[in-house]
């Protein structure tokens, strides 16, 4: 049981923001107060950079840098020197693109991806396709969801890389996405897991699921923006070259060659996002200590009674109401999302409209954009409420323009 008021303690925005209700964190997550504290006390007690000097300082701040690495690696169940840090998940999805996808695909290869996923899941193999003249294939969706048997359809001997989210961050819907790894390990395909609206809900275990590159990004874990993680088995990111080259990833440079230092440091150019990094385990370790089974159910108990709110009001378009996370997408009949979410705005409801950096997902559902709200473990059943007394208002508001 999670006790939400215990928590919102955590967060110093709700002591400036007393009437906040906050139903954006599939975009990102609000942040804690040890998070703050973390990066403020690296930046005015340290400061220094990492990996590099030779004096105390830096010893320090190489030791708290490199403790993330073991918090992040036990986080996900997997090993210190499969963990690289990156400026987010979208540069982490964009690295194995440009590393895996222009260094071992060939013409005629084929890549797998969804209509579900984020543009940082899709573009970046879309790009590897174009340029290299492989064939990317989309997974037909079942009831806006990814199923086995339809992976099957698009699954051939000619796949090479299959690229897919976890959970959708606009749908909500989890892919079975262990099944589908076992699959195409069956044809010698690699796959790259978008985890970045799972990882802060639910326990991910990438040894379990035994998935070749995951990424995720701290925001939306209540850590710091700025920096994110791809996990990589460790004899993939040994085959993969660099992307990125300068200081610290480098382990002889002469005037005709060059080498690199192992991974995961070969990945990690120039100074890194040094007080973001130290200041993520304070996130991760925050989610392990409230127990990820506890903020699933938290979150999944809160969407249930919004969808059963939101299914009495007859103006109310609801895409995923049967999606097992806290995520709910959803129109107001006869309005753009950007105008009603104008209604939720002024009551400081606060939620997404458009489309979630996801424009595939809207054109499978043939709108322009969607009003999504997505719950976490700062909320409660006030918030709920509140959330559909603005959209019982939005509604009256708009049938009125709809009447006349």
């Amino acid at each position: 049981m999670i006790d939400v008021k215990k928590i919102r303690k955590d967060f110093l925005v709700y002591d400036k923001y007393k009437d906040l209700c906050y139903l954006d964190s599939a975009a990102s997550a609000l942040k804690l107060n040890s998070v703050n504290e973390s990066i403020y006390n690296y930046m005015a007690y340290n400061g220094t950079n990492v990996h590099r000097g030779v004096y105390k300082l830096s010893y320090e701040a190489t030791n708290m840098y490199e403790e993330t690495r073991d918090v992040v690696a036990n986080f996900i169940n997997a090993k210190s020197d499969e963990i690289v840090f990156t400026r987010g998940a979208s540069d982490a999805l964009n690295l194995v693109a440009l590393s895996y996808g222009f260094n071992f695909l060939n013409e005629g290869d084929e890549i797998i991806s969804s209509e579900l996923e984020h543009h940082s899941s899709q573009m970046p193999w879309l790009n590897v396709a174009l340029k290299k003249n492989c064939k990317i294939k989309y997974i037909p969706l079942e009831n806006n969801q990814i199923t086995v048997e339809n992976f099957q359809k698009v699954l051939t001997n000619k796949t090479k890389v299959v690229a897919l989210t976890h959970v959708s961050n606009v749908l909500g819907y989890v892919t079975p996405i262990k099944e589908i790894i076992k699959l195409a390990h069956n044809v010698g395909a690699i796959v790259i897991v978008d985890a970045a609206q799972s990882i802060p809900h639910m326990p991910v275990d990438v040894k379990d699921l035994d998935c070749d590159f995951l990424a995720f990004s701290g925001h939306k874990i209540m850590g710091p923006t700025g920096v994110g993680v791809l996990y990589g088995k460790y004899k993939l990111l040994e085959m993969l070259p660099p992307v990125e080259f300068g200081g610290d990833m480098a382990e002889d440079v002469y005037t005709t060659h060059m080498s690199y230092k192992d991974a995961p440091y070969k990945f990690e150019t120039g100074t890194p996002m040094i007080a973001e990094v130290i200041a993520l385990k304070d996130a991760i370790k925050y989610l392990q200590n409230i127990g990820l089974n506890n903020v699933y159910e938290h979150e999944k108990h809160l969407k249930d009674l919004a969808i059963a709110e939101l299914k009495k009001l007859d103006d109310v378009e609801i895409y995923n109401s049967d999606s097992p996370t806290g995520i709910i997408s959803f129109n107001i009949k006869g309005c753009h999302p950007h105008d009603a979410a104008s209604v939720y705005d002024k009551n400081n409801v606060c939620l997404r409209a458009g489309h979630h950096c996801a424009e595939l997902v809207m054109h499978h559902l043939n709108v322009v954009g969607t009003l999504r709200a997505s719950f976490y473990i700062y909320n409660d059943e006030e918030d709920v409420k509140r959330f559909i007394d603005s959209t019982k208002e939005a509604c009256d508001f708009f049938r009125m323009f709809r009447e006349d």
